[in-house]
């Protein structure tokens, strides 16, 4: 469920009390509007396919998938009938074949319990997530923010925050993980909020 309209009000008075950084970004960037994803197992279906390929590259092979899979939509119960032939005719490498079929193999058989993720702390919902192959920290991090809308989640391992941690706070490097967190204890505890704001900086240079 998406953060209401007074969380993310109180969620933006704390960060640019807290951050000087975070306020001048905030008044840059507009207002915070993440959308949580409602299909809990197609974002994951969706995440396994971006591994380490472009986006339009994954659009394309999530798009094969619907295409065969119509007119149903992905779910554990029709994606565990392909056989990891069929996935590779549809762009899929081996490796994210059995990726695929291990998520809704566990998924179906109540292995990992994703109606049952909202109700989960953060840790466990990283410890259910992470029993299927292909899945680590990250992924179910992605998913707490991005399915389950959890105000305080910090990605320290994404790339797009570390380098906007880099830029923001003018930094030589990228931030290791103890530099990360060090400069986003003061976001707590809205972390995935200001993450959020990190990705927008990187949209924000990209258009000027």
């Amino acid at each position: 469920m998406a953060l209401n309209h007074q969380e993310i009000e109180q969620a933006l008075r704390h960060l640019r009390r807290a951050d000087p950084v975070m306020r001048t970004l905030i008044r840059k960037a507009g207002r915070y509007d993440l959308k949580p994803r409602r299909d809990r197992f197609l974002m994951l279906v969706s995440s396994i396919i971006s591994q380490q390929i472009s986006t339009s590259a994954a659009r394309s092979i999530r798009q094969r998938l619907f295409d065969h899979l119509a007119p149903e939509k992905p779910s554990p119960e029709n994606l565990r009938r392909l056989t990891p032939e069929v996935l590779r005719t549809l762009g899929l490498s081996p490796q994210k074949a059995s990726y695929l079929l291990d998520l809704a193999n566990r998924v179906a058989a109540g292995e990992v319990r994703l109606e049952k993720t909202g109700r989960m702390p953060d840790d466990e919902v990283i410890a259910e997530l992470i029993k299927v192959k292909g899945i680590g920290v990250w992924t179910a991090q992605m998913f707490l923010m991005f399915a389950l809308a959890r105000p305080d989640v910090f990605p320290h391992d994404d790339l797009g925050v570390k380098t906007a941690i880099k830029n923001l706070y003018n930094l030589d490097e990228l931030p290791d993980k103890e530099t990360s967190h060090r400069i986003a204890q003061p976001w707590r505890p809205y972390a995935s909020v200001a993450s959020w704001y990190c990705w927008r900086s990187l949209d924000l240079n990209r258009e000027g």
